[in-house]
């Protein structure tokens, strides 16, 4: 009987030595048959699959990244205000030169305030600054509908930590948010068509290009 023990506390050593404290513990043996076949995960991969093979998920990311770098996304507001002072019109203006390119992308915008009042007036002071922010676009051209969403964060987003007036914490953001689903090159697919004008766009001298829709390139003759 001693050469069996031996045998069998040998055995679970090895078996223990084989795992280690990252690996998942399954009492499968103790269960009913496929209780641990979805452990909360199922599905999600095949989710993430389909925005990268349409490329929506990826082609989002690297435009909100361009837009990020190639445009000042902030506007700053005086004290207590959501008037758009010359600088925040010229800056506005960049942003919809812009978004005019990508008629099938959504575009968020969000309002921010000091520190200074309450917070529930600074929530309606940012939504008004966010709202100054979309009709301006929306003589620029830009549909409203484009416009996913209008967002304040009030005081709670701070730049700079302070309890005083401060300037750049008066702001709003413009953001890349995603696709208009109602497109029909979104619809389609076809996100290379997108990828292609915007090519096309690049080689065009900025004095020429003087708008670009759907698949179109005008330019001054």
């Amino acid at each position: 009987m001693k050469p069996i023990i031996t045998v069998a506390l040998a055995g679970s050593l090895a078996l223990g030595a084989c795992s280690t404290s990252n690996d998942p513990v399954f009492t499968q043996f103790y269960r009913e048959a496929g209780s641990v076949v979805d452990n909360g995960q199922f599905g999600n991969s095949l989710a993430n699959n389909t925005l990268y093979m349409t490329g929506e998920r990826q082609y989002t990311f690297d435009l909100a990244t361009r837009f990020a770098s190639e445009v000042d996304t902030t506007v700053n507001f005086a004290f207590n205000s959501s008037q758009l002072d010359p600088g925040a019109r010229a800056i506005l203006t960049e942003q919809a030169r812009w978004i005019r390119q990508f008629p099938e992308v959504r575009f968020r915008v969000y309002g921010h305030t000091d520190a200074v009042g309450s917070a529930s007036y600074n929530k309606r002071l940012g939504l008004a600054r966010a709202n100054a922010v979309v009709s301006f676009f929306a003589t620029q051209g830009i549909s409203r509908s484009r416009l996913e969403a209008v967002v304040s964060f009030g005081d709670t987003q701070p730049l700079v930590v302070t309890q005083g007036r401060e300037r750049r914490n008066r702001r709003t953001v413009t953001e890349v948010s995603g696709f208009v689903k109602t497109h029909p090159s979104v619809l389609d697919g076809k996100y290379a068509q997108i990828i292609y004008r915007d090519y096309i766009a690049s080689a065009v001298p900025p004095s020429q290009l003087t708008s670009i829709t759907g698949s179109d390139l005008q330019v001054e003759n």
